[in-house]
């Protein structure tokens, strides 16, 4: 049996996962009369609600007697340190891009990599059954980007196979009739090289990735290099600073469809599972003998924003679940280690507990695991984690793509520059703008909700780290206040129905709150701490005019990631199963007025 490894990237909306689904469905993984959800691959909950793909995941089909493993990747710039590794694993990509658009900045960093580790796509491109399918315009597009990546001839000189990945149809020309993927598989099998299978050679695999199961502990993931494995056989780990040590394979898991399958051995070439060695870390080798050399090593990106985790100390703490106490935090926060290794926390600042990771959605995904487990928390607002080289500072800054409609364009523009941001490219085409900017992390923090509001839910916007530049001087997150509870109780619908007119309100009627905690948005720069807990005097006397209706406008429910995105830095979020709160550091007024000083 061959084996080829194939990762499939693209852009989110550009149907990558369901492309996967047909793989799946047409390649017999499940029988004719079973039921099967759409994007099976996307098993984690949070990746159903989102519509997006967070965690790299393996699986593989069987065609014409020749294994091929699939790897499918987050699309997400803040997952990319998963996406970095999992690109060693395999022999070519499938670049899957819409048939209208083309690649957006978080594809274009990711097909860089693939390209610098000298792999040669295949071009899919996806939904040709759309009225306004330009596939000739996206093929142009794309070689111009591959010339700008630094492709080789050899790179430049691309497959392109054309899909309507919703039916489970492939074309290797616009022309073709086609009524299912076999033309994908046979492009693989043609395109694709068989991984070099040399099991005369001793065992040598480097760990691309992390899992953990209860019961086995934690998981080695990677691609065996050369020779084979056996269950219980001893082997060597090299570490990444180049120190062996002993370890036992005590069981070997490999992928057959979605399943992993236990297995008496490995071969060289194909993508497995190691149990029971419970310090491996990515990028270390498994070597049958102590002799062999290392792999070369694998280089994570550093982290680029860090957050504050601490215990919940609101009046409301307890309340609603069990996991409190800091002790429980730091326990879960230890297990995440285990296998998120974009993730970085430092434990020496006391009960609070600094986290770095790749970006807000990093970060927020991990809050929102934690919460739907019962931990109750709070984290303070995303702070952008500064370099310096040669005695100057440097600040990452990020790539910026914008589609919207042309009426919203100069307000975004104008925006994006109060932020830092440098323009670098504006197209127009069909009362459809794309504009490409270089901005601060720092200048984009407090920014999507802003822009959904500017662009009336019409705009998309998409970020993707660049690189590091000279800081760019200070940047005004917020340019509007809080409204800041100064009472304990619950909301009156007549008190909210005064405030609304000051700006939007965070919470509904008859909602339990505590003073410090923040209930809404105030219109002009500077806190404002009212009484929403007051209600309308009643008397005997009854007066035309004087008894108005209330009406109430629906107030902004806000999500984790938009809670995040609007705190400052004196404020925090607070985290339960079953609410998210926005509050004040410091609860009363006088001590905000003691801390300011």
């Amino acid at each position: 049996m061959s084996f080829r490894n194939v990762a499939i990237i693209a852009h989110v909306d550009h149907g990558k996962t369901t492309l996967v689904d047909a793989m799946l469905r047409q390649s017999g993984t499940f029988r004719e009369n079973e039921s099967v959800e759409e994007r099976v691959m996307d098993s984690n909950d949070q990746e159903r609600e989102r519509g997006i793909t967070i965690y790299a995941k393996n699986t593989s089909i069987f065609y014409k007697w020749n294994k091929i493993n699939i790897v499918d990747t987050p699309w997400h710039a803040d997952f990319w340190s998963e996406v970095e590794r999992v690109l060693r694993m395999v022999d070519s990509v499938l670049l899957v891009v819409d048939a209208y658009e083309w690649p957006m900045p978080q594809t274009k960093f990711v097909l860089r990599k693939s390209l610098q580790l000298g792999l040669k796509p295949i071009v899919v491109i996806n939904k040709i059954d759309k009225p306004t399918a330009r596939p000739t315009w996206v093929i142009d597009q794309l070689f111009d980007l591959f010339v700008q990546l630094g492709a080789s001839d050899d790179q430049l000189d691309f497959a392109v196979c054309y899909t309507i990945a919703r039916e489970g149809i492939a074309k290797k020309e616009l022309a073709d009739s086609s009524t299912n993927i076999t033309p994908l598989f046979d492009m693989i099998m043609e395109k694709v090289e068989e991984a070099v299978n040399d099991t005369e050679k001793p065992f040598r695999m480097q760990v691309a990735n992390l899992g953990y199961d209860n019961f086995l502990g934690r998981l080695a993931i990677g691609r065996v290099s050369e020779g084979k494995v056996k269950v219980g056989q001893e082997v060597f780990i090299t570490s990444n600073e180049w120190v062996k040590r002993k370890g036992k394979i005590a069981e070997i898991l490999t992928n057959e469809w979605l399943k992993k399958v236990k297995a008496v051995e490995a071969l060289a070439g194909d993508i497995v599972t190691l149990s029971w060695i419970p310090d491996i870390y990515v990028g270390e080798t498994i070597a049958q003998s102590i002799d062999i050399e290392a792999l070369p090593a694998i280089n994570i990106d550093e982290p680029t924003l860090k957050m504050e985790f601490l215990v919940n100390n609101s009046p409301f703490a307890g309340k609603e679940w069990k996991f409190v106490t800091s002790r429980q935090i730091r326990d879960r926060l230890e297990r995440e280690l285990e296998t998120n290794v974009g993730l970085k926390i430092d434990f020496d600042s006391g009960d609070n507990y600094n986290v770095s990771g790749r970006g807000e959605l990093h970060l927020s995904v991990l809050i929102e695991t934690m919460r739907r487990e019962g931990y109750e928390l709070q984290v303070g607002s995303p702070t952008v984690i500064m370099h310096e080289e040669k005695w100057e500072k440097l600040e990452p800054i990020e790539r910026v793509s914008v589609l919207l409609p042309s009426e919203f364009a100069g307000s975004i523009i104008e925006k994006l520059g109060k932020r830092k941001g440098e323009m670098i490219n504006m197209m127009d085409e069909n009362w459809q703008t794309t504009l490409e900017f270089k901005v601060p992390t720092r200048g984009l923090l407090g920014f999507k909700s802003e822009f959904t509001t500017l662009t009336k839910w019409e705009g998309i916007l998409t970020s993707a780290f660049e690189e590091y530049a000279p800081y760019k001087g200070p940047i005004e997150k917020r340019e509007v206040g809080s409204m800041i509870s100064g009472e304990r109780w619950v909301t009156m619908a007549y008190s909210l129905w005064k405030l609304q007119e000051r700006w939007p309100i965070f919470v509904n009627p008859a909602t339990e709150i505590y003073d410090g905690m923040i209930i809404g948005e105030h219109l002009k720069w500077g806190d404002l701490t009212v009484n929403p807990c007051k209600n309308k005097q009643l008397t005997n006397i009854r007066a035309s005019g004087t008894d108005e209706a209330l009406r109430l406008t629906p107030p902004k429910i806000m999500t984790l990631e938009e809670a995040i995105d609007y705190i400052g830095s004196d404020e925090y979020v607070e985290v339960t199963p079953e609410s998210i709160r926005l509050r004040k550091k410091y609860l009363t007024e006088n001590e905000r007025k003691k801390y300011s000083r």
